[in-house]
Order: C-alpha cells, then structure tokens, then sequence
C-alpha cells in the first residue's frame, strides 16, 4: 500500500517508492500531524489507528508546538507525557 496522490505533497524530500507504511509509520504520522489539511489528518485516521497515533504524538521529537498543543489537548495528554516539549530535560536541569 502507497501514500494517495492528494498526499504526495507533504513528502517532498523523500522517495516515495521508498516509504512504506508500516516501517516509517511514525515518520507519515508526523508530517501529516505537521503538515496535512484536515482531509490529510482522516486519511492518517483510516489509515492508522489512534493508539499508534498517540504513541507518536507522545515519541515524536519533532513536532511543532502548535502541533503538539494541539494534539496533547485531544488525546487528554499530560505535559509530562510527552517528549517534544523538552519538560524532561528542564526537570533534570532543575534538580541538580
């Protein structure tokens, strides 16, 4: 199974014979989260189910603030739940 063509545009930096679903899932979910428009963000919800999602919202390092914020608030996500907003670091900063 491929990426649809309407989604084509949110990988533009990689070889899309290349991607593949199921090994760089975090990587699709990601830039979608990202990237995509709303017909984007439901092709991601019928393509994936929510907990891998969710997963990937809680791992990625990658994602915008504005993208985590946003996605944080939908899952019901505690800040300290997730790794993007460098809470981690600044706790064990704040403890020595």
């Amino acid at each position: 199974m491929k990426l649809p063509a309407e989604l084509v545009l949110y990988f533009w930096d990689v070889s899309l014979d290349e991607i593949d679903l199921h090994k760089h899932r975090n990587f699709i979910i990601t830039r979608i989260l990202n990237e995509g428009d709303q017909r984007a963000v439901a092709w991601l919800f019928d393509t994936y189910n929510k907990k891998a999602i969710k997963e990937t919202v809680i791992s990625a390092r990658n994602l915008s603030v504005k993208t985590v914020r946003c996605w944080q608030n939908y899952f019901g996500l505690k800040e300290e739940d997730l790794c993007c907003t460098g809470l981690h670091s600044e706790k064990n900063k704040k403890a020595y």
